[in-house]
């Protein structure tokens, strides 16, 4: 039974309990030694973590054991000061031996300097390291939650461009949610430091004044003995507490003042203080000049110059040093490669072909795309590809990148089969910070404009990152910029990208969970060529073709009756009008969609008849109406959906969404029997001429 039991899970109510009952039961001066060692060692631990600590969500109990290891000082100020007050007359060891030596090595026989060392270091503690720790952490805890919806804007703009997943998302808001809080309670737990450096002060005064009270009256001592024994052992236990409670202060302030990295603290000290060689020349002549002022001490200032000077000089050696050695590797490479392909004739391998999606760039966007350097562009185009798979239910062509050296050197381009689809901006190690329309102020920068969305938008540093979230900003890195881009093409020319070959993998990989159904029409009963007309045609209206099994029955079923892939694709939609109105509409029971005039629609059908024809500018005033009303439902948060009779709808979808690629069109027959509809605008008052 015991071996069942977590001793780990009672590690901390024993740790509580032992604390409280400190306060209560006098403890003999042994283990008094004990704890103030265990008191002593506990600091030196947590100093040791928090320097380590790459960002400060990885030691995010430091609160908890900031009021923990400020309960154990009390506690053993209160059981040592009732050990003083009982047994000082003793002796100068009556406390213990740690209070003994600390009272002895740090006063030096002369109390007057002990009282003042003790006195600086709780001004040292309570002024400067605590009270700048809880500012920080206190601004900190502000501009954490000022940044939030920022910083959650960012992460639904990386989840839709299928830069990461749910699970990373939910990762992601947890650790926001989390670093709010974490400066929070530390802007509150650097109080309980604060109350124990001036507790420590006042429990010396008490140990001092009542132990001296205590002697003379109840032990007879003489008042310089007893003066002489109470203030040692007063001393000593003030600095016993005190140096524990000034290597937590710094350690608490070396967690709030951290600004996240790869890099522990040493690491990140080192490579920034001393990356410049150029910085520690500057610094050795400058210290050396001193060392060569009379009277200055020459040996100390000039042995420091020559040390900054030669540390700088093995910096710029070593610097140089890889460098030559990665030229040389380049070379080399370069000749093996050269050696390695001999003279051949011209061939069909020489002749290439188009790629179906490509990526261009300019050269200081290399290292985003570059294996070598762990381009960070190339996980994202991943996710994208995986997404839209995901989403749109076939995988898209491999995206082939090249750098070109025509392009601006930020810049990047967009091809579909070699014909340029988009392009823009980049700039590596910066962000863009995109205004969504109700920021709180403006920021520095080059101004420019989105991309994808043609939103305005400003390139910051690095260093604004958090200032610009805070203000409402939604800021992504050069990366999510161009993949954002790329996957916002991909996804409004799908169509073109579903090729035959396409078709023919899609066909494959469904065979092996329906073999019959694809063996006993494609192509028997339904063509190759018409199966992708059709899919084309679900793909240019904004509907994904995941569910294959309804198209294909579908397509068994009407196509005896008709060869039109325009009619076809009415088919499979009012099959497939449960996942259609799922799409625009999720989760709704009463879809709120806009309307036709019956005078119009009855125009259009005659005129799609073939019986009738439309008046001069009708077709201005339709799309002119249908752009005021998409922008009147977008303003109420609202998807802009016309439903119309089956014949209109081809007709109608095919000219709205030339202008307006939001804008929606779905026939009366793909809408399920369970919704409801409710009109919320009407296009056109027409009455035929």
């Amino acid at each position: 039974m015991l071996n069942k039991i977590n001793i780990s899970a009672l590690a901390g109510p024993v740790l509580v309990l032992m604390v409280l009952m400190l306060f209560i039961l006098p403890l003999p001066p042994f283990f008094l030694d004990l704890f103030f060692t265990f008191n002593i060692a506990m600091a030196i631990v947590v100093l040791m973590v928090s320097i380590n600590t790459r960002e400060p969500l990885e030691f995010s109990a430091f609160p908890t054991v900031l009021l923990m290891t400020t309960l154990l000082r009390l506690a053993l100020n209160v059981a040592s000061t009732r050990v003083i007050l009982t047994q000082g007359h003793q002796g100068e060891s009556a406390a213990g031996q740690v209070i003994e030596a600390f009272g002895h090595f740090l006063i030096g026989g002369n109390f007057a300097v002990g009282i003042v060392v003790f006195v600086i270091l709780t001004i040292i503690n309570f002024v400067v390291i605590t009270k700048g720790a809880g500012r920080i952490a206190e601004v900190s805890a502000r501009f954490t939650l000022d940044a939030m919806p920022g910083k959650q804007m960012a992460i639904d703009a990386d989840l839709n461009a299928g830069l990461i997943g749910e699970e990373e998302a939910r990762r992601r808001r947890k650790n926001i949610a989390q670093e709010a809080d974490f400066f929070g309670s530390m802007d509150g737990a650097s109080k309980f430091v604060r109350g124990d450096a001036v507790a420590g002060i006042l429990i010396m005064v008490i140990n001092l004044i009542a132990g001296m009270i205590v002697g003379v009256i109840s032990h007879n001592l003489a008042v310089g003995e007893a003066a002489k024994t109470y203030t040692l052992l007063s001393i000593g236990d003030g600095l016993v507490a005190q140096i524990p409670s000034l290597i937590i202060s710094t350690a608490a302030g070396i967690v709030v003042s951290r600004v996240g990295d790869d890099k522990d603290l040493s690491e990140q000290m080192i490579g920034q203080l001393f990356s410049h060689s150029q910085t520690l020349y500057i610094t050795a002549a400058v210290i050396g000049a001193f060392g060569l002022i009379p009277n200055m001490p020459h040996i100390a200032f000039l042995m420091m110059a020559i040390s900054l000077g030669s540390l700088a000089w093995y910096m710029e050696r070593a610097a140089k040093q890889r460098q030559t050695q990665a030229v040389v590797e380049q070379a080399v490479e370069a000749q093996q490669a050269a050696a390695e392909a001999p003279m051949q004739e011209v061939s069909w391998q020489d002749v290439s072909p188009v790629d179906a999606v490509g990526l261009e760039v300019g050269y200081r966007l290399i290292p985003l795309v570059d294996r070598n350097q762990n381009g960070e562009l190339l996980k994202r185009i991943r996710g994208i590809r995986k997404k839209i798979a995901q989403e749109m239910g076939f995988l898209v062509p491999a995206i082939h990148i090249r750098d070109n050296l025509e392009l601006k050197p930020n810049a990047y381009r967009i091809q579909l089969k070699g014909v340029d689809l988009g392009q823009g901006e980049a700039y590596s190690g910066q962000y863009l910070a995109i205004n969504p329309g109700h920021v709180l102020g403006p920021l520095p920068g080059a101004q420019t404009t989105d991309p994808t969305f043609g939103l305005p938008a400003i390139w910051i540093d690095a260093s604004l990152r958090e200032q610009a979230q805070s203000l409402g900003y939604t800021v992504v890195d050069s990366s999510t910029v161009v993949a954002t881009h790329i996957s916002n093409l991909l996804q409004v020319h799908a169509a073109e990208l579903l090729g035959r070959e396409e078709v023919q993998q899609l066909l494959e990989h469904i065979s092996r969970e329906f073999p019959k159904l694809v063996e006993e029409l494609i192509p028997k009963v339904v063509p190759v060529a018409t199966l992708q007309k059709v899919l084309q045609n679900l793909l240019d209206e904004g509907m994904h073709i995941r569910d294959m099994r309804s198209i294909l029955e579908t397509l068994g079923e009407h196509i005896a009756r008709t060869q039109d892939t325009d009619e076809l694709t009415s088919a499979v939609r009012v099959a497939l009008g449960r996942a259609i109105v799922h799409q625009l509409f999720p989760g709704e029971s009463e879809l709120q969609v806009i309307s036709l005039d019956p005078s119009l629609e009855q125009v259009l059908l005659q005129a799609s008849s073939g019986r009738g024809g439309l008046e001069p500018g009708l077709a201005e005033t339709i799309l002119q109406q249908a752009s005021d009303m998409t922008e009147q439902m977008e303003n109420q948060g609202l998807s802009s959906v016309l439903i119309t009779p089956a014949p209109l709808r081809p007709l109608l979808s095919r000219f709205l969404r030339r202008s307006i690629p939001q804008f929606r069109v779905i026939a009366h027959s793909e809408i399920p029997d369970n919704k409801t509809i409710k009109v919320v605008g009407v296009i056109g008052s027409v009455k035929p001429a």
